[in-house]
């Protein structure tokens, strides 16, 4: 792949990550912000301190919220692109679409699902300012680690094809991840600072959001970006956009 593909491949993926950002960000507003000010309230009805606001609640969940999903889908719109250009041929014989729709997939599943799993997400009352460090240490870290096994797994799968089918190979691959993956849910330590009185119903309805919100993104950028890179890579017979025939040679 020269590099005037990736560049534009690139250009492509920023803006199918900015497009997927904007569906987003409509998910997170309809789906999340009830959730954070349910549980922005409960923090006040339980604090007897009262910090002064340095951003009004109604510019964070507008203007904050644009910016941070936007940004995001932007930076993560590049890097899966540039992760594209390595994977396309490399995974089997999938189109410009498939392997679009399968890297964001298995972008979705390594990036956020498996360290979520593990380290969900809590809304912002919950959780002691004191392991804010340290919480974020451990979710990066079960987030390399997934990743990292994943690239590994891949590279399993391709070397064991030959000898046992594609199938079980990507059986033997993906049995290897979990496992591996189980055993870092295992030792890695658990974080639960969720106070005890707690909604249990409100806590469900902010994580399931949370998950809610990443799958239209990664889903979002997988069909958006597909259906750009199949346009660069496949381009459309002369004359068939005009609905005339290419005249056949004689």
């Amino acid at each position: 792949m020269n590099s005037a593909t990736v560049r534009n491949l690139l250009v492509r993926g920023m803006l199918a990550g900015l497009a997927a950002g904007v569906l987003a960000l409509v998910a997170a507003y309809l789906l999340g912000e009830s959730s954070v000010d349910k549980a922005i309230a409960f923090e006040d009805a339980h604090s007897h301190e009262h910090e002064m606001e340095v951003v009004s609640r109604s510019l964070q969940s507008t203007a904050g919220l644009a910016t941070g999903v936007l940004v995001y889908g932007v930076a993560f719109g590049g890097i899966a692109a540039l992760a594209y250009c390595f994977a396309l041929g490399r995974v089997g014989r999938f189109g410009p679409r498939a392997t679009a729709l399968l890297l964001s997939g298995c972008a979705l599943l390594t990036v956020y699902v498996v360290p979520f799993l593990k380290y969900p997400a809590n809304p912002p009352s919950v959780g002691d300012p004191d392991t804010i460090g340290k919480r974020t240490t451990l979710y990066f870290l079960m987030m390399l680690l997934s990743v990292l096994l994943a690239v590994a797994a891949t590279i399993v799968g391709k070397r064991l094809a030959p000898s046992l089918g594609t199938w079980w190979a990507t059986v033997v691959a993906v049995a290897a991840f979990a496992v591996v993956i189980g055993l870092a849910y295992a030792f890695l330590p658990a974080v639960d600072e969720v106070p005890k009185d707690f909604p249990a119903a409100l806590l469900w309805r902010f994580r399931l959001s949370a998950l809610a919100v990443q799958a239209v993104l990664w889903g979002g950028f997988g069909l958006l970006f597909g259906e750009l890179a199949e346009r660069l890579l496949k381009p459309a017979p002369a004359g068939a956009e005009t609905g005339h025939a290419v005249p056949a040679a004689r």
